[in-house]
């Protein structure tokens, strides 16, 4: 996948309580991921693992937001 795709995707709403492995896994399903090991150059790798780190980043501030705002509403 290349990281175009991934920040396409990632931002897109997926189906109810599922995560953007679990659409990995419901996608690849029947497919060995060992196929796609090597496919991705060094630097790919590292800018796509550098976004998900951002995206895992905002989406812990986004929640921590929202408990804060639910934990004030209950006060």
């Amino acid at each position: 996948m290349t990281v175009p795709a991934y920040h396409e995707r990632s931002k897109r709403p997926l189906r109810r309580n599922e995560s953007l492995s679990d659409v990995v896994r419901r996608l690849t399903e029947g497919t060995s991921l060992e196929t796609y090991y090597g496919a991705l150059s060094e630097e790919t790798a590292d800018e796509l693992e550098e976004f998900i780190a951002e995206r895992r980043n905002e989406r812990a501030g986004e929640h921590r937001e929202r408990v804060e705002r639910i934990a004030d509403a209950f006060e």
